[in-house]
Order: structure tokens, then sequence, then C-alpha cells
């Protein structure tokens, strides 16, 4: 299984930026993409079809906004839409499909940037979602969890760790929940074969030579449980993919 994970900023701005020529290049088997913005309906789709992709939509309540979705070449068994959180399935942000014996779980974490109330809210959702995906292994103990974090974990996954000791996704209180997360049995695979620094997958847009000096964080991540990681073979970032502000991440896992 080659699986792609992507925050693509919007899958109709994506679609003007060449992402179905992308798409063309046979990148992987499943592209699980976030903050898609969109319906199923606001794309030409077609377009995935005939690539030989079957499609999967878990869209936010509200219009333009968050949203997930995955492209699948290889058929799931069963699909669920959700967590069964009522304000994180509002706002579209668990896919999950099942893989003969693998859960595919696609999550857009919430971010705290636009302040205190949408930090807050993001703080419950880890705690919820901490909780679900530990009762969850109890039934499916090979969980694959990819997508955007909105976390750097260490000052390595941060290109200006102390400049950004306040900011919304570097702060302790989330860095301290990617500790208790990797620490109950997660894995990142990213680091099972990279260890070197320079290495994100999201640079600011508000100034244009962020990402050409590559000054990134590192938020989107393939996490799967201690049960699945020999199946892991490999992992990276696609840092020259540029349909978003953040690019695709890879991992492929023998099924």
């Amino acid at each position: 299984m080659r699986i792609i994970s992507y925050n693509v900023n919007g899958i109709r701005a994506a679609y003007k930026k060449g992402f179905i020529d992308w798409l063309k290049t046979d990148p992987a088997d499943i592209i699980c993409l976030q903050e898609t913005k969109a319906t199923k309906d606001d794309v030409d789709y077609k377009q995935l079809e005939a690539l030989g992709f079957e499609h999967h939509w878990f869209s936010a309540q509200k219009k333009g906004y968050s949203g997930v979705s995955v492209f699948t070449k290889i058929k799931p068994d069963k699909v669920t839409l959700g967590n069964g959180h009522g304000a994180s399935d509002d706002e579209g942000r668990v896919l999950q499909l099942d893989f003969g014996d693998i859960r595919l779980i696609n999550a857009y974490f919430p971010s705290g940037t636009s302040g205190d109330e949408r930090q807050q809210f993001k703080y419950k959702w880890l705690d919820e979602f901490y909780i679900y995906l530990n009762e969850l292994k109890k039934k499916h103990p090979k969980i694959i969890l990819c997508g955007d974090y909105n976390i750097a974990h260490k000052e390595i996954d941060i290109h200006d760790p102390k400049g950004n000791k306040n900011s919304s996704g570097f702060l302790p209180e989330e860095r301290a929940w990617m500790d208790k997360f990797l620490g109950s049995g997660w894995i990142d695979t990213f680091r099972l074969f990279h260890a070197e620094p320079h290495r994100y997958s999201w640079w600011s847009q508000r100034f244009p030579t962020v990402r050409l000096n590559n000054k990134g964080w590192r938020i989107d991540y393939f996490t799967v449980t201690e049960a699945l990681k020999k199946q892991v073979v490999a992992a990276d970032i696609y840092h020259d993919v540029k349909h978003s502000d953040h690019c695709p991440i890879y991992i492929e896992v023998k099924a």
C-alpha cells in the first residue's frame, strides 16, 4: 500500500494548480486529503474516476471549510465517516477506511491560530481523540493515522523553535500531547527513516520567500501502531510538490 497524506488548502484551488496532472504520475494507491473546503459535487470527480480512483468525502457542515477526503485505487472493506464526536464531525475532520486488517484514519486536526477559543477547542479535540484512538486500538490493533496534526513535535521539526515557542502549533501543551500520544504505542514513521533536520511539510504563505528559504514546520504525519511498525518499508516528504502551503507526505506499508 502506497499512501499519501496532503493538506491541499482547498481542493478546487489545487485543481487549478495541476493537482490532476500530478495524480496522473501515479504517486500512490491511496490519497488522503485534508482541508478540502468542498463537497464531491464542487469538483470534477469524473477525472478522479478516469484515473481509477474510488473517492470518499466527509465535508464540514459549514461550506468552504475544513473537510477530508480519500481517493483510493484499492477498494476498502468499510468506510466510516467521522468518529462520533459531534463538534469534530460537524467540521468534517475524520474519515476512516478498512483494508483487510488495517484501519486507515485520515484526520484534519484543528488549528488554534485564530484565537483562544479555537485553541481551547483544539485541546479538547486532542484529548477526546487520544481516548478514542486508544480505545480503537483494542478492536483494530493495526492502525495508520495520517493527516495535518497542526503540531510541530520537536525542535528539529520547526525552522525557528525559539521564535515560535509561543505560537499555536508549537506550544508546550501541544508538544506534550504529542509526547503522550507517541509514548502510548504510536510510531512517527518519518523518523524511522529520516533523522536529518530541515525536513518540513508546511510553510507560511504570509511571506513569499519562506518556502523558497525552507523556513517551515513539519506538522503533517503518518503515525502507526506498534503492531504495524515492521510493515512500514518507506516514508518521505515530497517538498517539491506545490499545489498548497503544505506538501504531500508518503508512506509505504506491506499489507
